[in-house]
C-alpha cells in the first residue's frame, strides 16, 4: 500500500520541476513511510511513497521497464491479489521477472496487454503508467473504488495523486472551493463521487483514463453486471462460502505482520473465522483487534444504528478461533485533542465525520503498533442487505437515495449551514441529479418482478454510491497511520455473484444477510449467528458533548470568521447552550462537523468562489 503523485505536461520541461514533484510526493509520506522515489523525464514526473508489504526489498517504485521504443514506468498503490496467477501467465509468454513483487506483475501485465490489464486484476489498486512508446499516461482505479485516485486537468496535461493534497502541492492547483465543490462538501452522507476542490475530481471506480497531448479519454472497464441467478438455495450458500474462502486466502498474503478487525458482528466474525482457519493450516495464530470506549457500558443507549455492545460477541469469536486478541479501549476525552482532530481532517482533505473518524484513527494507530496489514468486514452490509433501510418499507419505496428517506438519515452538515449558503447550494436539486446519474447505468432483467427490481435498484445504489463513503473513510484513516486495510467483501467475483441473488433468497430465513449467515453457520458461535446488525460504536458520554460545546464556544468567540461564511452562527450559539445530558446524538455529530470545518479552514486556507 502506498501513495502516488504525478504531473504530465506536454509543453513544459519537467526535468526542471524536481522540487515540485518532490513536494507533491512528500504530501503522501504517511501513506508510505518506508521509502520514497521519483522518476522524471521531460514530459512526465512520477512520485511514490511506499508502505512495504510484499517483497520488501524488490518492490521499490517508480518501477521502469525499458522497451526498444521507449520506457514504461509505473507508480502503484494497492494490492493485486491474483498476482501469482498473472505472473505464471506472463512467464508462459516469455516475461522474466527481476523481483517477487506484485508491482512488477502489474507493470509487465501492462506491457503485455496494455490497459486491458485492468480487466485481469483482482484487488484494490490505483495506478499510473507513463508509456513513453506513445507519450501517454494511463490511470486505472479498482472496480469498487477501494483505493482513491484524483486528477486535475491542466492546459497541457494533468496532475494526479492518491489524495487531493498531492495535487494542491503543485502551483497549478489552488485550494479553491467553487459552487460545485461546495455541493460535494455539503452533500448528505453516501452522495459520493466528487471533491470540494475546484477542478479536482475522482477517477471513477472501474475506469481507465488515458491522457495524451490531444486530450483525455475515459473507458469504463467494469460496472455491476445484471445476470439471471439460476442457483438454488443450497448452491448459493455453498458458492458464497467458496468465494469468500478463496478471497480471504488470497488476501492473507503479506510479508509483514497481519491482523483482522473483529467487531463481533457477523461480517467481521466471518472474515476472522476464515482467516483463522487458513493461518492455522500453516501453523500460525490469527491476531484480532476490537474497539471499545471507556464510558460505553455506563452511558450506552441503544438506537436504530447501534443496537448493542460489541465486546461480548467479539470475545466469543476470539475464544472460539483461539486468536491473539486485543481490545483497544478509547478515551472519549482524547478525541478532543486538537492535534488529533487536525490530523484527521488533514487525512480527509475535508470536514469529515468528527468522532467517528477520530475514533477509527485511534483504533488504527493502536493496531499499527502490532500489524501492518488488517482485514476488515467492511461492505458486507451493502452487499448482503444488512442495513435497516433494506428492511424498511419507506426506504424501499423511495424514489431517491434510500438512506435519506427516513430517520436516522445520515445528512450531516446541512441544517447547520447558513440559510443563504443552503439556498445557493440548492442541495435538493444536486442530490436529485446525483440520484438520476446513479441509476442511469442500472440494468434489469426482462422478467424481473417489481419487488426484485426495487431491491436490485437499492442494492445498486448501496454498492455504487453508499459504499464509497465508508471505503474512503477506511482508506484515509488507515493510511494516515501507515496501516493497509483489506476488504474481502469487495472482491468483484463475490460482489457480482451476490448482487444478482434475488432478494427473496438473500432473506430466505426471514432475516438480514441470510445467505452469509448460513454460509458461516458451522464456523461461528450461536451468539454471533443470532445477533442483529449493530453499527460502529461511538461515545455516549454527555461529558464528551459538553467538551464539544466548549470548543464551539471558542470558535464563536474567536477572531477568525471564515467558518461563518458557511455556518449559521445563530445555530451554533444555540447548539452550544443545549443541556449536554439531554441533547440528541445528532447534535454532537453536527457540532463535530463545524469543528472539523474550522480546522479545515485553518489547515487549507481555502478560497471560496461560490457565485
Amino acid at each position: 500500500m502506498c501513495g502516488i503523485a504525478g504531473w504530465v505536461s506536454y509543453d513544459r520541461d519537467l526535468t526542471r520541476e524536481t522540487e515540485t514533484i518532490d513536494r507533491m510526493t512528500a504530501t503522501m509520506a504517511y501513506r508510505g513511510p518506508d521509502a520514497a522515489g521519483t522518476w522524471v523525464r521531460r514530459q512526465v514526473a512520477l512520485g511514490h511513497r511506499r508502505l512495504s508489504v510484499i517483497d520488501l526489498v524488490g518492490g521499490a517504485q517508480p518501477m521502469v521497464i525499458e522497451q526498444p521504443n521507449g520506457a514504461v514506468a509505473m507508480v502503484y498503490s494497492g494490492e493485486a491479489y491474483n498476482f501469482s496467477e498473472l505472473r505464471r501467465q506472463l512467464e508462459a509468454r516469455g516475461h522474466r521477472f527481476r523481483t517477487d513483487s506484485d508491482t512488477e506483475v502489474v507493470l509487465r501485465g501492462y506491457v503485455e496487454w496494455g490497459d486491458g490489464i485492468a480487466e485481469r486484476l483482482n484487488g484494490m489498486y490505483a495506478l499510473a503508467i507513463w508509456d513513453e512508446r506513445d507519450d501517454k499516461l494511463v490511470l486505472i482505479r479498482d472496480r469498487m473504488g477501494i483505493k482513491p485516485l484524483y486528477y486535475h486537468p491542466t492546459s497541457d496535461g494533468v496532475l494526479f495523486g492518491s489524495e487531493p493534497k498531492a495535487i494542491l502541492a503543485n502551483r497549478l492547483a489552488q485550494p479553491v472551493v467553487d459552487a460545485v465543490g461546495l455541493r460535494w462538501m455539503l452533500a448528505p452522507l453516501g452522495v459520493t463521487g466528487g471533491s470540494p476542490w475546484k477542478n479536482i475530481t475522482e477517477v471513477e471506480p472501474g475506469t481507465v483514463l488515458t491522457i495524451r497531448s490531444s486530450g483525455l479519454t475515459s473507458r469504463t472497464y467494469w460496472r455491476l453486471p445484471t445476470r439471471p441467478h439460476t442457483d438454488d438455495r443450497d448452491t448459493t450458500v455453498e458458492t458464497v462460502r467458496a468465494l469468500l474462502t478463496d478471497t480471504v486466502r488470497h488476501q492473507l498474503v503479506a510479508d509483514v505482520p497481519l491482523g483482522v478487525l473483529l467487531s463481533g458482528g457477523l461480517d467481521s466474525s466471518a472474515i476472522t473465522a476464515l482467516a483463522a482457519s487458513h493461518l492455522a493450516a500453516r501453523g500460525e495464530q490469527v491476531r484480532t483487534f476490537s474497539v471499545d470506549f471507556s464510558d460505553l457500558v455506563e452511558n450506552f443507549t441503544p438506537d436504530e444504528m447501534v443496537r448493542g455492545l460489541d465486546t461480548p460477541y467479539a470475545a466469543d469469536v476470539a475464544a472460539l478461533v483461539r486468536s491473539e486478541h486485543e481490545l483497544v479501549t478509547l478515551d472519549p476525552a482524547r478525541m478532543e485533542d486538537p492535534e488529533l482532530r487536525q490530523a484527521v481532517v488533514a487525512a480527509r482533505d475535508k470536514p469529515g465525520l468528527g468522532e467517528l473518524d477520530a475514533s477509527l484513527y485511534q483504533l488504527f494507530s493502536a493496531i499499527r503498533r502490532r500489524a501492518t496489514v488488517a482485514l476488515s468486514g467492511e461492505s458486507a452490509d451493502e452487499l448482503f442487505g444488512g442495513y435497516f433501510w433494506f428492511h424498511d418499507d419507506v426506504s424501499r419505496a423511495a424514489t431517491g437515495f434510500p438512506w435519506l428517506a427516513v430517520s436516522p438519515s445520515p445528512s450531516l452538515g446541512r441544517s447547520l449551514v447558513h440559510p443563504d449558503v443552503r439556498r445557493r447550494a440548492d442541495l435538493s436539486t444536486f442530490v436529485a441529479d446525483q440520484y438520476a446519474d446513479a441509476v442511469s447505468s442500472l440494468e434489469y432483467l426482462d422478467d424481473e418482478a417489481p419487488e426484485d427490481r426495487r431491491m436490485r435498484r437499492m442494492s445498486h445504489l448501496f454498492l455504487t454510491r453508499f459504499v464509497r463513503e465508508w471505503l474512503d473513510r477506511k482508506d484515509r484513516m488507515s493510511m494516515a497511520v501507515g496501516l493497509e486495510v483489506r476488504v474481502p467483501f469487495c472482491d468483484h467475483r463475490l460482489v457480482e455473484y451476490v448482487y444478482n441473488v434475488p432478494w427473496s433468497l438473500k432473506t430466505f430465513d426471514g432475516r438480514e444477510k441470510s445467505v452469509l449467515r448460513h454460509a458461516m453457520k458451522d464456523q461461528l458461535p450461536a451468539s454471533v449467528l443470532q445477533r442483529q446488525k449493530s453499527g460502529y460504536p461511538s461515545s455516549h458520554d454527555p461529558l464528551y458533548t459538553a467538551a464539544l460545546q466548549q470548543r464551539a464556544k471558542e470558535v464563536l468567540a474567536g477572531d477568525d470568521d471564515a467558518v461563518f461564511a458557511l455556518v449559521d452562527r445563530d445555530w451554533l450559539e444555540e447548539a452550544a447552550r443545549c443541556d449536554p445530558a439531554g441533547a440528541p446524538k445528532m447534535l454532537s455529530q453536527e457540532i463535530n462537523w463545524v469543528l472539523d470545518l474550522s480546522d479545515w479552514f485553518t489547515l487549507y486556507k481555502p478560497t471560496l468562489e461560490l457565485d
